[in-house]
């Protein structure tokens, strides 16, 4: 008799000598064929003379450069305003409710179970 662990009641049950031979429906064979490919487009080689690049849109880094790096007193996690600042304030607000929560859970938690 064969017998296979089953997934779902996590106990040994019966079954034929091929799936307990190859468990969780894994086949011990290899496809007869690789797979087909994904990206099957061919790709642009680079030529040695080709001195253009082209690009996918502006290069706005320099411009974030200028813009944080400019020194007017406001931290660099409020620069850009009321986003900025709403999220900011969101996060400083769940950080405090869920300090509050756990002090709570624990409070509970410490108090003597009445029987």
């Amino acid at each position: 008799m064969y017998y296979k662990f089953g997934g779902f009641t996590q106990k040994l049950t019966g079954s034929t000598p091929s799936a307990a031979y190859n468990p969780q429906g894994l086949k011990a064979t290899l496809p007869a064929e690789p797979p087909t490919m994904i990206f099957t487009t061919p790709t642009k080689l680079v030529t040695e003379g080709a001195t253009a690049v082209e690009h996918m849109g502006v290069n706005k880094v320099p411009d974030f450069q200028k813009f944080f790096q400019k020194s007017d007193g406001i931290p660099i996690h409020l620069k850009r305003g009321v986003p900025d600042r709403l999220l900011y304030r969101t996060t400083m607000a769940l950080t405090v409710g869920g300090v509050v929560y756990c002090l709570v859970a624990l409070y509970i938690a410490a108090q003597p179970n009445k029987k």
